[in-house]
């Protein structure tokens, strides 16, 4: 039984006892790769099944920046001195890493056009300003695997695919000969939990559980054809529109001054960890922002049983969906406002 650091990147291989996904990546120890997931589909052909993939990826990365490229935080500018800046700094970033220069300055300045706010979901419609540009797909994998490692500052990256019951044999065909060039050209490791009846070819690999899965909640609900990620610490998730316009609401009051996006609180010793969408350390306050499954009987007992033990730890958990944040994201802050003053108000006393 190998652990999850030790499994193999650079080729594609079965897992058995995975658990179900997505997987809690937090709980993985450092040496793991950065793991994204997806669902396999049906596609009509090997070739047909990577380039989606790699559109996917790409989207992810974009979405990403600039956990990919630190330095580049704050960099904007008028008449494209933002990105001429984008393009210099990822040129300095490559020549002093394993990235290739001209696909990393290329990724950054469609990164920078596509900054969180104003285009939240990029799968949802790629402007031409933003879609990849010409180079080939073995440069583009191979570039985006190492800007996902980077992204989550690990030593490489693997897509971990949900492979369905009744996939078709000539998509299960299709599935690992696209997962093996993925393999060989982008050095992904890519990790298939799921019935392959019809391939005799790939090596399967008795995994353990990774620790805490049970007790962590997924990160990102998996649509089938679409990659999913956990958030980068400090960050909004780039497939969450609502945090988005959160924080953007939130960039202009110095009030907020404090605040920590997607950080995981260990409310004790022997409590299980939980991840936060936002966090005011200091003032012990948590904001969660619930999308339209937190409705659903069997999330809103995990979220309540969440929210006794931060209180238990001390912390107070406010509350809101999706849609509040979204359609009046300005009574949102006010409400935020008005607690963490009440809190610190309570505090100096």
């Amino acid at each position: 039984m190998r652990s999850w650091a030790a499994l193999p990147t650079g080729k594609v291989v079965r897992l058995e006892g995975a658990g179900p996904l997505p997987l809690a990546v937090d709980s993985l120890p450092r040496e793991a790769p950065a793991i994204l997931t997806c669902t396999a589909r049906e596609a009509r052909s090997p070739k047909a099944l990577a380039s989606a993939i790699l559109d996917e990826l790409d989207a992810t990365v974009l979405g990403l920046f600039p956990a990919w490229l630190p330095d580049a935080e704050g960099i904007d500018g008028p008449g494209g001195a933002g990105l001429a800046a984008v393009r210099t700094l990822a040129l300095r970033t490559a020549a002093t890493s394993a990235h290739f220069g001209p696909f990393l300055a290329e990724l950054a300045a469609r990164a920078l056009r596509a900054r969180p706010g104003r285009l939240p979901d990029l799968r949802a419609s790629l402007s031409p300003e933003i879609r990849p540009s010409g180079f080939p797909p073995e440069v583009r994998a191979a570039g985006l695997a190492r800007a996902l490692a980077a992204a989550f500052s690990r030593p490489g990256a693997a897509l971990l695919v949900d492979v369905p019951e009744g996939l078709s044999p000539a998509g299960q065909e299709a599935l690992v000969a696209a997962g093996e060039w993925l393999a060989h050209r982008a050095g992904l490791g890519i990790w298939l939990s799921g019935p392959l009846p019809a391939v005799d070819r790939v090596e399967t690999v008795l995994v353990a559980e990774a620790p805490s899965q049970a007790a962590s909640r997924p990160e990102q609900q998996i649509t089938p054809g679409r990659t999913g990620h956990p958030p980068v610490a400090g960050r909004p998730h780039p497939a969450s529109a609502a945090e988005h316009a959160l924080e953007a609401a939130l960039s202009g009051c110095a009030w907020a001054a404090g605040r920590a996006w997607n950080q995981t609180i260990h409310p004790g010793a022997l409590a299980s960890p939980v991840r936060a969408d936002l966090v005011w350390q200091d003032e012990w306050c948590v904001v969660e922002l619930d999308g339209p499954d937190h409705r659903e009987l069997d999330k809103f007992t995990t979220d309540r049983a969440r929210d006794v033990r931060l209180q238990i730890a001390g912390y107070a958990v406010l509350r809101f969906t999706d849609v509040q944040v979204l359609t009046d994201p300005q009574a949102v802050v006010r409400h935020i406002e008005l607690f963490l003053r009440n809190r610190r108000v309570s505090q100096e006393g």
